[in-house]
């Protein structure tokens, strides 16, 4: 008798403890997330596809100067690509790619387009100056050396904007990555070139 009256309440804080940590499990590994996306389709900048070489432009009357594109007179009315490269897959399949854009006011930001990835816990956008690896060596470098976060990421898959705070350096960030701060990983990452 006493053995069954020592034996419940055992037995009640073995299932407490149980339920505490599937309850904890769950919060914190978020395993619903593999299995949903969230969709994100915001307005980009319209940019040119190319632009003309510098000093090329509209030749004007006799003895003027040129104008258009790429003259030296005249300044790029609207956006512009400075940096672009396209994302390689590191914990989960990631593509689409990412440009860094100079604004027509002379501001940055990053814009992931057509960004397919894998939806997970805690995850962000950062700039970073690590170099991109492919495979598992790149998956957990970006947070190496220096890196901006951006913002939590807004959605996993389609086409979203990130502003990048003024003063960044971004010759230094020549790297994106979408990182799991949580675990300390990336899910995808694209080295960023200049655009010519």
């Amino acid at each position: 008798m006493i053995a069954r009256l020592l034996h419940k309440p055992l037995t009640w804080v073995a299932v407490a403890v149980i339920a505490a940590g599937a309850a904890f499990g769950l919060a914190w590994f978020q395993p619903w997330k593999l299995v949903t996306d969230t969709e994100v389709d915001e307005m980009l900048s319209a940019v040119e596809a190319t632009t003309a070489p510098a000093g090329v432009g509209t030749p004007g009357p006799a003895g003027a100067p040129a104008t258009g594109p790429g003259s030296p007179t005249t300044s790029p009315a609207g956006p512009m690509v400075v940096s672009r490269g396209d994302f390689v897959t590191h914990e989960h399949d990631t593509s689409g790619s990412a440009r860094i854009i100079r604004t027509a006011d002379g501001r940055h930001r990053l814009e992931l387009v057509g960004l397919a990835t894998s939806n997970g816990p805690d995850l962000r956008v950062w700039l970073a100056d690590q170099p991109v690896r492919p495979g598992t060596a790149g998956w957990r470098v970006f947070d190496d050396g220096r890196w901006v976060e951006l913002g939590r990421l807004k959605g996993n898959r389609g086409d979203q904007a990130y502003d990048i705070p003024a003063g960044t350096d971004l010759t230094a960030l020549t790297s994106v990555s979408i990182w799991c701060k949580r675990f300390s990983v990336s899910f995808g990452a694209a080295s960023l070139r200049a655009v010519a």
